[in-house]
């Protein structure tokens, strides 16, 4: 279930949109974005510090729905929180913060599985936390966090 020794797993990007804005986001196109925080969730079953590290770069090329988000002047990264494992829990993970959220972006981040969405809208940090941390626990893994 659970190695800490890995470099694996999965992570939730707890993101700032400091005011309304509109995106074009690749193929999905103009998305518009709430003032509040919103939640991404990924996976590394590569090398999860290496993917989070890249998340919190602004020097990269638009490749993810999520780098698109990202590299807006409106938005930042508060926490990532995340589980090392080398289970494939993504999905569970992301079905479990759609039940707490106030919304989502529909077809975020989730092109390559069956989920309706991968980015999770809150209007508050605290809920969008708990429910980071929440969902990781549900499915028995431990939580740690990258601020």
């Amino acid at each position: 279930m659970c190695d800490v020794d890995v470099d694996k797993g999965v992570y939730c990007l707890l993101i700032r949109v400091s005011k309304d804005v509109s995106i074009v986001v690749g193929a999905l196109g103009s998305i518009d974005f709430k003032k509040g925080y919103y939640v991404y969730v990924g996976s590394a079953l590569g090398v999860l510090s290496k993917r989070i590290d890249r998340h919190l770069s602004l020097d990269k090329k638009k490749h993810w729905h999520v780098d698109y988000l990202l590299l807006d002047d409106n938005v930042d990264v508060c926490n990532v929180v995340y589980t090392q494992c080398t289970s494939k829990i993504e999905c569970q993970v992301s079905v479990l913060i759609d039940k707490t959220a106030n919304g989502s972006i529909s077809g975020f981040g989730c092109s390559d599985c069956g989920c309706v969405s991968h980015l999770y809208y809150f209007e508050d940090y605290d809920d969008a936390f708990v429910s980071c941390c929440g969902s990781f626990r549900l499915l028995g893994y431990g939580v740690l966090e990258r601020c």
